[in-house]
């Protein structure tokens, strides 16, 4: 009985895949909630505004890099629902776990926007970001082996898929390491892969990965 229930467990694509938008909406949500602005009592001419906008350039880098992070990982994400042909229970519990590592990305930047200075906090959110990319390798390696796949999907896609993914994963560990230098060098270079990764595609830049 319960083989027969593993079996037709989690079939359902378009489930995953609303499930993964509602929870992708929420974690960006809760991303800009964790904005806080200048606090009133403080501000009491021109200058301090400033100085308070000033004082909250961490928040705001750490926002602008977990938005491009999430949106970066939902594209990745939803190439490879649109791959799927089929869905069987393992997919399923690889890609909740995968949401889950999502979800926990507005916490690993708030640690960052508050500790921007520590080597400890950014390693704690390039952990986030280290986990949300193994997950998705290990759902799509899981959908080639299980041939859950679409039959259209080719060996080279399936291997450029793949090869996106690895690049990614070395150059944020690389960004990561900068942090033994000065924590703003591992953001600044973290930033501009995810730039890279999201427009990238339209200056030919990413031709060849």
């Amino acid at each position: 009985m319960s083989t027969i229930y593993n079996r037709i467990a989690g079939e359902s694509v378009e489930r995953l895949a609303a499930l993964s938008d509602g929870i992708f909406a929420v974690a960006m949500t809760l991303l800009v909630l964790d904005l806080h602005g200048p606090v009133r009592d403080k501000v009491h001419s021109e200058q301090d505004l400033w100085l308070a906008l000033g004082g909250m350039f961490p928040q705001l880098v750490a926002y602008l890099m977990s938005f491009l992070t999430l949106s970066i990982f939902w594209n990745g994400q939803q190439v490879q629902l649109n791959r799927f042909a089929r869905n069987d229970r393992h997919l399923t519990w690889i890609h909740l776990a995968f949401l889950f590592a999502v979800s926990i990305m507005p916490f690993s930047t708030r640690l960052l926007a508050e500790f921007i200075r520590y080597r400890v906090a950014l390693l704690c959110y390039w952990g986030n970001i280290l986990l949300l990319g193994l997950i998705l390798f290990a759902g799509w390696r899981y959908a080639r082996r299980a041939r859950l796949l679409k039959p259209e999907t080719t060996e080279a896609v399936s291997k450029a898929v793949e090869r996106r993914i690895i690049v990614a994963q070395g150059l944020y560990a690389a960004g990561a390491l900068l942090c033994v230098y000065d924590t703003y060098a591992s953001i600044a270079f973290i930033v501009l892969v995810q730039l890279l990764f999201a427009f990238g595609p339209r200056t030919g830049l990413l031709s060849r990965i």
